[in-house]
């Protein structure tokens, strides 16, 4: 019988354990939670808990080489010392994070090891690169050319649980959704590169009409030009990957950007209200305005003045619904305006037990062929949680990593190396197991040129 050592027992794990224990598997979770590890196993013969923290490397050793595959479900930090103990001791391994620089420098140590180490098998990244790549090879194959290419995705509340000002709750790491606010991005759009600088993320979002859910806004998500050589389509003279927000987040994330609210810089802010540390951002970046640092009442309209817009806009309200604006003592020394905003907002926008989380995913293909004819082609998924259960994104983040274990100890992949799952041979059959998972695309090909993007 098969041995796979999960590390980590955080919002995500649940799915794979529990998938992985239906099929047979023996199933070890260490974590430093290890009571919560024991809940997701839930008693199954095959699953053991067992404490252990991260920077337990001895430990780690020993657990890599008494099992047969390992995932790592850890901070990504993490994920390059454990690849180097599979290395060592000729182990496959399994990740659903960004496969980063060091870690593709394993790529001949792990060839030479007999080994795969399998990178970016969750949603985005994962399920987004095994449907995009299903489509791309497809236009390649009838001797087709991707010409522009458009790859959305958002986890977010379902729409009847939506109904805090910011019109999100989490469901997954919540301090990456706020410290992804102060990325910058990069795109091609016909032919001209597009580099937004993190002040500017928010300020123009475009809107998407999204089955079952409406208008939806997308902002950029990151570096989309790499994708041109990981997806293989030097062709494109467009390519945007970007994240689906319900109409608000933007708005009211670009006025926390401007009163510096996100920011990882640390200052004192001994003594302060959440008030007064506004008022401090504001007099440290606006010279403009004429309080004085740790100065807080009245501080929405003093904001609203500062900024040249009304008291009633609709951002303002959202921040001052969360606490920023209050008179109330923070208790914090030496801290980033970072921390107290993100810790309001999982304090206040938690996805609660008896509501739903949804997934939605969107591709939008211009492909040109060589007799001039030309078609859109979309592939879109709608994928709800489960009342108390799963939510959906730790499903469409474990899944997609549990069937690539199954895969792996079967042999059914073949290569070796450090991968991401942009060949046929690991995307197309994890695709249709998806499927019978209830996690599917619905492609869409002929499509009018007018339902293009942009």
């Amino acid at each position: 019988m098969k041995k796979i050592l999960i590390l980590g027992s955080g919002m995500v794990a649940q799915p794979i354990i529990r998938h992985l224990l239906s099929k047979n598997f023996l199933v070890t979770v260490a974590s430093n939670t290890p009571d919560r590890s024991d809940a997701m196993i839930a008693g199954h013969k095959n699953g053991t808990a067992i404490f252990w923290e991260a920077e337990d490397e001895t430990s780690l050793d020993r657990m890599v080489s008494e099992h047969d595959l390992t995932v790592s479900i850890l901070p990504y930090v993490f994920h390059v010392m454990v690849a180097n103990h599979c290395v060592k001791h000729r182990k496959n391994m399994v990740t659903t994070s960004y496969a980063k620089p060091e870690m593709k420098a394993l790529d001949s140590a792990a060839k030479e090891a007999g080994i795969i180490i399998l990178n970016e098998m969750g949603l985005d990244p994962g399920i987004d690169h095994m449907s995009a790549m299903r489509i791309i090879d497809t236009i390649h194959q009838r001797g087709g050319a991707v010409m522009e290419f458009y790859s959305l995705c958002g986890a977010l509340p379902a729409p009847e649980a939506a109904q805090n000002p910011f019109r999100y709750k989490f469901s997954w790491s919540p301090k990456g959704v706020v410290l992804a606010g102060n990325n910058d991005a990069l795109f091609l759009k016909h032919n001209q590169l597009v580099n937004i600088p993190t002040r500017d993320l928010f300020k123009q979002p475009f809107k998407v009409d999204f089955p079952e859910i409406g208008a939806l806004e997308v902002y950029p998500n990151r570096d989309s030009l790499a994708y041109r050589d990981i997806y293989g389509i030097p062709e494109t003279q467009t390519i945007f990957r970007g994240t689906f927000r319900y109409q608000g987040w933007c708005e009211t994330l670009d006025l926390l950007k401007q009163l510096n609210l996100i920011s990882p810089e640390k200052f004192d802010m001994s003594g302060m209200s959440y008030a007064d540390m506004v008022a401090h951002q504001l007099y440290r970046f606006n010279k403009t305005f004429e309080n004085q640092p740790g100065k807080g009442e009245g501080i929405l309209d003093k904001v609203a003045n500062a900024l040249g817009i009304s008291n009633e806009n609709y951002a303002l309200n959202a921040i001052q619904w969360l606490g920023l604006f209050d008179e109330k003592a923070m208790g914090r020394t030496f801290d980033s305006t970072f921390e107290v905003t993100s810790d309001l907002m999982i304090e206040k926008m938690q996805l609660a037990i008896d509501e739903r989380d949804m997934v939605v995913m969107q591709h939008t293909f211009l492909a040109g062929y060589s007799d001039g004819s030309k078609e859109v082609i979309r592939s879109r998924m709608l994928d709800f949680g489960t009342l108390a259960t799963d939510t959906s994104i730790a499903r469409t983040v474990a899944l997609p990593a549990a069937i690539g274990v199954e895969m792996i100890l079967n042999g059914s992949i073949p290569v070796k190396g450090v991968h991401i799952p942009v060949i046929p041979e690991i995307y197309n059959p994890v695709l249709t197991r998806l499927e019978e998972l209830g996690i599917k695309m619905k492609e869409e090909f002929g499509l009018p040129l007018s339902e293009m993007i942009g």
